[in-house]
């Protein structure tokens, strides 16, 4: 992990049981990569990482990626369908910030946190993390096929 990733990152421990998949997006599971956006909309931080991650559709769609992002109350699918989401019970399960707050998190396939971060995340940092999980190696071996 780079050093500009470690201000304002965790990289979550992905072999403590601890982590268990979050139970409001448990529709996800198996399926996608999750990350949720948590901004009002009005948030600068929460803008900038918007653009950094759409600015590259076609890496979120290889791995299988899709982006959410939780206002107030409201979640808003910014890249990948979701439908019928609650966004206080995300924030509840992720222990999320306060409404207003910026703050990222990052779900594995397994449906467990991988990454939460304070600070905006570039998409380039973001699909390393990615391409170096478990599952996302799987899915390059069998493709690579």
């Amino acid at each position: 992990m780079s050093k500009a990733l470690l201000y304002g990152a965790t990289k979550i421990d992905e072999t403590n049981s601890a982590y268990a998949p979050v139970e409001s997006l448990a529709a996800f599971q198996w399926k996608n990569r999750v990350f949720i956006l948590f901004a009002d909309k009005d948030n600068a931080r929460a803008a900038r990482q918007e653009n950094q991650l759409l600015s590259d559709r076609a890496a979120l769609e290889e791995r299988d990626m899709v982006i959410l992002k939780v206002s107030a109350g409201n979640v808003r699918p910014l890249f990948g369908a979701a439908d019928g989401l609650d966004g206080e019970a995300i924030r509840r399960d992720l222990e999320g910030p306060e409404a207003g707050e910026f703050a990222a998190f990052l779900l594995g396939k397994d449906g467990t946190v991988k990454l939460k971060v304070s600070e905006p995340i570039n998409s380039g940092e973001l699909f390393v993390i990615i391409d170096g999980m478990p599952v996302r190696a799987a899915e390059t071996l069998k493709s690579d096929k």
